[in-house]
C-alpha cells in the first residue's frame, strides 16, 4: 500500500503557547483542621512504617562477623 505524503500545517502548535483562556479555574477549597491533621497523621504513619521496617530489617541484612561455633546435638554425641 502506497502512502501519499501531504504537508501538515503545524501553526496550531505555535499558537498554543500564546493562547490564554478567559475562563478562570474555581478557587481552591480551604482545608479544615481535621483534614490537615489527618494528612499529617497519614504522613507520620507512613514514615514510621518505613523506619520500623528498616529497624527490623537491618539485623537480617547485616553480616555476622563473629566466628560460627559448631554445636553438636545430643543425637550426634553417641550417647
Amino acid at each position: 500500500m502506497v502512502r501519499r505524503r501531504e504537508p501538515v500545517p503545524f501553526a496550531f502548535v505555535a499558537e498554543a503557547d500564546r493562547f490564554r483562556s478567559n475562563v478562570a479555574p474555581p478557587p481552591r477549597e480551604k482545608l479544615s483542621a481535621g483534614q490537615i491533621a489527618g494528612r499529617w497523621l497519614l504522613g507520620l504513619t507512613i514514615v514510621a512504617a518505613l523506619v520500623g521496617s528498616l529497624v527490623l530489617g537491618m539485623p537480617a541484612l547485616s553480616l555476622d562477623q563473629s566466628p560460627q561455633q559448631t554445636q553438636q546435638s545430643e543425637a550426634t554425641d553417641g550417647r
